[in-house]
């Protein structure tokens, strides 16, 4: 049976741990798929939008404290998805569709 490497393997390839960095990167991730998701549905723009920003932050942050290229790749990925969930939820309704009248 084919022995597979922990995850972090590929985030750590300088040979140190980088646990903040890689929760950050990963959380990007996590952030912009949902935030791409919930934005293939137009009544969802107020989770699509919201998530998408706090994406577009994590990513942000992610990147300027990122210490391999692996992180960078992730945080990267995670900022083009956050960024394409926000536009598409802000398209469809915004922050604050229907709250503000």
């Amino acid at each position: 049976m084919a022995h597979l490497a922990h995850p972090t393997t590929y985030l750590n390839t300088d040979g140190r741990a980088h646990p903040v960095e890689n929760r950050f990167a990963t959380a990007a991730l996590l952030l912009g798929l949902v935030a791409v998701a919930a934005s293939v549905l137009p009544g969802l723009h107020l989770i699509s939008s919201w998530v998408g920003l706090a994406g577009i932050g994590f990513g942000a942050w992610a990147q300027l404290i990122s210490a391999t290229t692996g992180q960078r790749f992730l945080a990267v990925l995670g900022l083009g998805a956050a960024g394409l969930g926000f536009y598409l939820g802000m398209a469809h309704g915004g922050l604050f569709g229907g709250w503000l009248g």
